[in-house]
């Protein structure tokens, strides 16, 4: 840290400021020192400072008075609030006041001096511009939002964001991390449905070596990985309630043990937590810890659903189509009048994920480069396919419809649908699929425009499913 930085510390306590001056002096930063709200109210006044330290209890005030005071008259002065060990609601007030972070008495040093690096970023890294293009839209709806994730990115609060399936919410937590101090470091996502329960503790904390059958090596988890960082906790509501006891100890502590280890590591990770339920419906169903709850919604987040800004839809759109144009190295195709008027008229349930969907779907069905509202084929609702695998081809209908005839003809259609062992549906699909295409532009001697006709598809979608399927 260069020399020139400077830290206001405020405590009652001469032995707290003289440790704190002592570390912060080794960190080549200056300090001046109050001992009282009217003091530091004082030296606010007098001097510029990079940071500010305080004490919740002082003699003429508390630590909520200087945040206010900061917050109002030097708001880009980030202030960490040190409190006694234990008194987790202090530290959430002092976060939802605006607060740049916290930490505990006995002061840990490591984690001082972690935090302080962190702030001090804020003033050399913060930058509002940064990674704003993730969120497209000039409705008010996503200025608002633009402007929330900025203030936000410069806070180490935990934020809840809470929004519907499909609306957004990794963008925000990457644009909050990308944003703030910790842009630099590791942005974590974990989907917390997704981990078996009974290696929810390793996977989150790590495990050493022979701590349990398989243990064949010593193995970090997502908090030492997040190290620095950022750990994005996406569908929270999915935990199950052993494993949101551990969570909670390991945010409070900042410390996480490895499964079979004897010490704790000390951690420095930022939460950000997300889940499209109703995450105090949960607590209210007994299905989630309200204490865990309060510590992870120190601040809410809301991402509105598509319906709620749809004059974003056209360029949401023509920003989708650009990036599928990119991927496949063909044409922008253009949205003909009836089809954006079908956009901007359909609900999308499923919100920018669904629409997203939608015209990839849509580009590979498309002629001449125009996206007609047959393309689209929004009848239907709801488009369900996976962000991961999208325009998945299905056997029509009709190809089963002689395997209803009689009960017999039923069990041999079923006996024959028997998929490979260890091989899934789509992935069996696209094996099928992989063939008939390799058929096709093997008889058509690798001409594509030839195959394309021979297949029934458009040449756009033969080009797409060549490159999904790694055929080119």
């Amino acid at each position: 840290v260069s020399d020139n930085k400077h830290t206001l510390v405020i405590d009652d306590e001469p032995d707290i400021r003289e440790l704190l001056e002592i570390t912060l002096g080794r960190m080549g930063i200056e300090t001046k020192a109050a001992e009282n709200v009217a003091q530091a109210k004082a030296l606010l006044s007098e001097h510029s400072f990079d940071l500010c330290l305080t004490d919740m209890h002082l003699p003429d005030g508390d630590g909520m008075d200087i945040i206010q005071h900061i917050g109002e008259h030097y708001p880009e002065l980030p202030v960490a609030m040190i409190t006694a060990f234990g008194s987790m609601d202090t530290a959430i007030d002092a976060l939802k006041a605006g607060a740049f972070d916290y930490v505990q008495k006995p002061i840990d040093l490591e984690q001082l001096r972690s935090l302080v690096d962190t702030a001090l970023k804020l003033q050399t890294d913060a930058s509002e511009s940064k990674a704003s293009s993730d969120l497209i839209g000039e409705s008010t709806a996503i200025q608002q939002l633009r402007a929330q994730i900025a203030k936000l990115s410069r806070s180490q609060a935990p934020i809840y964001i809470a929004g519907e399936s499909g609306s957004g919410k990794e963008v925000a937590a990457r644009m909050i991390h990308h944003q703030g101090p910790r842009g630099e470091a590791e942005f974590v996502p974990v989907n917390c449905g997704a981990i078996p329960s009974e290696l929810m503790e390793s996977e989150f904390f790590g495990h050493v070596k022979g701590s349990f059958t398989g243990a064949v090596s010593d193995k970090q988890g997502l908090f030492q990985a997040a190290s620095g960082g950022t750990l994005f906790l996406d569908e929270v509501a999915d935990l199950p309630l052993s494993m949101q006891v551990k969570l909670l100890r390991a945010i409070q502590e900042k410390a996480a043990r490895p499964v079979g280890s004897q010490s704790e590591d000390t951690t420095d990770v930022r939460i950000l937590s997300a889940t499209h339920k109703d995450l105090a419906a949960e607590v209210e169903a007994g299905r989630f810890r309200q204490d865990l709850y309060y510590r992870l919604n120190v601040i809410e987040l809301r991402i509105p659903p598509l319906r709620e800004h749809t004059e974003d839809i056209a360029t949401l759109a023509d920003a989708s189509l650009h990036r599928l144009a990119a991927a496949y190295d063909g044409g922008v195709p253009e949205l003909s009048e009836s089809a954006l008027q079908a956009l901007l008229e359909h609900p999308f349930p499923g919100n920018v994920r669904e629409l997203e969907n939608v015209l990839e779907r849509a580009y590979t069905l498309c002629e001449n480069n125009i996206i007609q509202i047959e393309d689209l084929q929004l009848q239907g609702g709801t488009v369900e396919i996976s962000p991961t695998h999208t325009s998945q081809t299905l056997p029509d209908e009709d190809v089963f419809a002689e395997s209803t005839e009689t009960s017999d003809t039923n069990s041999t259609a079923l006996a024959n649908a028997q998929l490979p062992d260890g091989v899934g549906l789509e992935e069996h699909l696209e094996g099928i699929e992989r063939e008939i295409i390799t058929a096709a532009l093997e008889a058509t001697r690798w001409n594509k425009t030839a195959a394309a006709k021979e297949l029934g598809i458009t040449f756009r979608a033969l080009r797409y499913k060549l490159k999904k399927l790694e055929l080119e």
